[in-house]
């Protein structure tokens, strides 16, 4: 027999989501009743889940496989008719958002912590979204964190842990669970937004890809697309079991940490085409033989080419970009009559704009991409419109860049990351900053003349709620433009992140930090960065 137990719990301090869900170390999640705490409190936070039907899985981390069976526990237990998971516990971010929606579900709880390392001593991550796939508003993040600061207990089933291995479906305790093939359904989706066909004929000519899974969800997915369904030649997608520690490595598809890929795509016998994606699958990269595309630019030349692909024939309802991405796809929305919004970071802000029907295609500058099929950012859909894209245009991704460059001009950009600052210094920094944005619109800095300054603030089109004090915006006359923002103001210190970029309608060949210099000095004397706090550079440079 199986039956419910109620355990009795405190709150636990720290368990406050962000928009990403609740972050914390493994090891903090695995401590006793601090997972089952959360849980609990999500199902608190949204009301209850008796009768609903939810969506479970994860990128496979660490501590994935424990987790869920817990959370299928406490489902039964707190009267959920029915949970779909992925086999054994498996499924991308996109995936999840994507099965949320075709199987009507109520909403879905996704483990994972993105692209941070994986492992015991490394990071872990759980979210709730909601019915249209999407995550989580912040209405009910602030209900769910109100919810862990008064439960008291909570509810789970005394039973055997479920078989996630075997399809099908079974009674788990008075719920229903089924276990599905975590990439059918996501490659249905594919097949009918994509011309598999074209693809399918690019492949069989010559034309050869390196998809980097580094370890993590998207290869099972990249197996079946890529190489099954298209015929990409065997071998083609590496790195593709998933592992708990993501084979030791960092799954972020950036050229730091994608390195062997870049030096494949650099080297002398180089692939045509190369891309990565990250731990969940919602990131990506996207290389071509010895031409790096930033994510700002593969955005816009998405924007601009995908009426190419079946699902977007009809052209775009409009384009969304958060507030530090580049402006090259404003350019291109400007020159195609269709609406541009630049929102705060965050996907949510991204989810009204496509519920709504005012965007379909949306990224960011942290290699996010995607469009109104689902409700997250998306790698391997990206990976998929560009191939159709090269499919279609037959040019080579260093082509279809210059193109794109003569077409609209070329804005150079990048972001500089400085890391544990002292929170004093930098809240300073940019508090001084912000006291003086009205001054500086018409002074010159090493000799860019400000065009405008302000502190970006939104005021979401749909719901008309208003977002502030997201990032001090500079942009300068001629299409120079720099974003400051501070990231983790905590008792460790703060990041200070840095976004420059410079619009550049002729000369496309230049080097990305030469063309970006009089930004990064009129930057300098604005903020006086080097004065404040010390650093000659920026620890990272993106």
């Amino acid at each position: 027999m199986t039956d419910v137990e109620r355990i009795a719990t405190k709150p636990i301090a720290g368990q406050k989501p962000g928009t990403s869900g609740l972050r914390k170390k493994t090891r903090v999640f695995m401590q006793p009743g601090y997972l089952e705490n959360f849980v609990q409190s999500i199902w608190n936070g949204i009301g209850g889940i008796s009768g609903k039907t939810l969506v479970v899985g994860g990128d496979g981390r660490f501590f994935n496989d424990a987790a869920i069976q817990t959370i299928l526990k406490m489902a039964a237990a707190s009267g959920a008719a029915k949970v779909i998971v992925g086999q054994n516990g498996f499924l991308s971010t996109p995936a999840a958002s994507n099965l949320i929606r075709v199987r009507g579900a109520d909403g879905g709880v996704i483990l994972s912590a993105s692209h941070n390392p994986g492992g015991p001593d490394e990071d872990f991550g759980i979210k709730y979204n909601m019915a249209n796939g999407g995550p989580a508003p912040e209405g009910v993040t602030a209900a769910i964190f109100a919810a862990t600061e008064i439960i008291d207990s909570y509810d789970i089933l005394n039973a055997p842990d479920a078989d996630l291995a075997q399809i099908g479906s079974r009674a788990f305790g008075p719920m229903q669970l089924e276990v599905v093939d975590p990439v059918t359904d996501y490659a249905t989706l594919m097949e009918k937004l994509f011309d598999f066909n074209a693809i399918r004929a690019l492949l069989q000519s010559g034309f050869r890809v390196r998809f980097d899974a580094m370890h993590a969800i998207t290869g099972p997915y990249a197996l079946e697309i890529l190489e099954r369904r298209l015929g990409a030649a065997p071998g083609s997608v590496v790195n593709a079991v998933p592992s708990p520690d993501f084979g030791g490595g960092h799954p972020d598809p950036n050229p730091v940490w994608a390195k062997d890929l870049m030096d494949a795509m650099y080297g002398a016998d180089a692939p045509d085409f190369g891309a990565a994606s990250d731990g969940d699958g919602d990131r990506n990269m996207i290389v071509g033989k010895g031409a790096y595309v930033t994510p700002s630019d593969s955005l816009a030349v998405l924007a601009a080419n995908a009426h190419l692909a079946p699902g977007y024939a009809a052209g775009l309802k409009g384009v969304a970009r958060s507030m530090p991405t580049s402006c090259a796809v404003d350019r291109v929305a400007e020159a195609r009559g269709m609406p541009c919004f630049a929102t705060p970071t965050g996907w949510k802000f991204f989810g009204n704009l496509l519920d709504a029907g005012m965007a379909t295609l949306c990224g960011e500058e942290s290699a996010g991409t995607g469009s109104d099929h689902v409700r997250e950012k998306d790698g391997l859909w990206a990976v998929l419109l560009w191939l159709n894209i090269l499919a279609v245009k037959k040019q080579s991704v260093a082509a279809v860049m210059a193109e794109h460059w003569a077409e609209f001009g070329r804005t150079y950009y990048s972001r500089h990351d400085y890391e544990a600052i002292d929170s004093t210094v930098a809240n300073t920094l940019v508090g001084d900053l912000k006291a003086r944005l009205a001054d500086l619109p018409g002074q010159t800095f090493a000799g860019l003349t400000v065009e405008s300054a302000e502190d970006f603030s939104y005021t979401d089109p749909v719901d008309g709620s208003v977002s502030a004090g997201q990032g001090v915006q500079i942009r300068f006359e001629g299409g120079a433009r720099v974003v400051l923002r501070l990231s983790g103001t905590g008792t460790e210190g703060a990041t200070l992140r840095v976004y420059l970029e410079r619009f550049d309608p002729a000369d496309f060949s230049q080097d990305p930090r030469q063309a970006l210099a009089p930004v990064i000095a009129a930057t300098q004397e604005i903020a006086g960065i080097v004065e404040r706090t010390g650093r000659t550079e920026p620890d990272v440079i993106t």
